[in-house]
């Protein structure tokens, strides 16, 4: 038979959710929310970093070569839409012995870049990065380095942007700590270009180059699922708070629960032979009804 509810006990209903520890709660799950929303755009926005660098190399990276002064305007000129990746051509000679841009990658562990002033045929120099090496520069500069032709010689580069001067990276002789064109051109008297500098794709005469880069792969990373972990945390907060608040429902109002799960035992059914005697449950219905109080 269904059980009746005591009429003394009133159910507490769920007004426990409007108390001081669950406003708490609310304002612990907001500011959750925010971060998570934040960090999420922020992911967001790497995505679109990376896809915009995709189109950079897809746009620019094949493009026919095009000269140096057409490319950039002024000495200072870097448009990082139009010209990372540009390929330029530009004639004139390398001057004097090669700087080396220490602790850089490669493809036998850190190294570094052999960067070459190279005066153009109107006096302006232009920096080449003309491979990597694996040599520590902070040990040192070797006696031997690969050396480019002698003389004339015809280059096509690819654009790349001036660095910024790293702090406690200074530049030490003819080693640079990085690749900061500004700095770099002030050891010399002639104009120079600071904007942008270019990695060796050809040389006519060819000289000797370290190790030069590959084409760099068209990757935008894992940026969108890592965007949309973010907000799956906000719904897995909000149901654990719901989660939170049936539990304490069901705490503060045992006898309603007890109610509900009593109208779920079965009718009584007339004896029969070999049957179970009328309203009788059986051990796992027992245990089921224990497991649900």
């Amino acid at each position: 038979m269904t059980q009746k509810m005591n009429p003394e006990l009133e159910p507490a209903g769920w007004s426990f959710l409007t108390s001081r520890r669950w406003l708490g709660y609310y304002a612990l799950i907001i500011a959750f929310s925010i971060a998570c929303v934040l960090l999420g755009n922020w992911q967001f926005d790497r995505r679109d970093q990376a896809r915009a660098e995709i189109n950079r190399i897809d746009t620019n990276y094949d493009a026919a070569p095009v000269m140096l002064t057409e490319a950039l305007d002024d000495l200072d000129a870097f448009d990082i839409d139009d010209n990372k990746w540009q390929q330029v051509t530009m004639s004139g000679e390398y001057l004097g012995e090669p700087y080396l841009a220490r602790n850089r990658a490669g493809s036998d562990g850190v190294g570094s870049l052999l960067v070459h002033p190279f005066k153009l045929d109107d006096g302006t120099l232009f920096f080449v990065d003309r491979g990597w090496i694996p040599v520590n520069a902070s040990e040192g500069i070797p006696e031997v380095l690969p050396l480019p032709h002698e003389g004339h010689v015809e280059v096509t580069v690819r654009l790349r942007q001036s660095e910024t001067q790293l702090e406690n990276r200074s530049n030490e002789g003819r080693t640079l700590g990085s690749l900061d064109l500004g700095e770099l051109a002030k050891e010399f008297s002639e104009p120079a270009y600071t904007g942008a500098y270019g990695q060796v794709v050809s040389e006519s005469p060819a000289g000797e180059t370290g190790e030069l880069p590959t084409r760099p792969e068209r990757d935008e990373g894992p940026h969108l699922s890592y965007a949309l972990q973010w907000y799956v945390f906000i719904l897995i907060a909000i149901c654990g708070a719901w989660y939170a608040a049936t539990l304490e429902h069901r705490s503060l109002n045992p006898e309603t629960h007890e109610q509900r799960y009593a109208q779920r035992k079965p009718n009584p059914r007339k004896e029969t032979k070999g049957s179970k005697k009328p309203g009788k449950l059986t051990d796992a219905e027992e245990e089921d009804a224990l497991l649900d109080a």
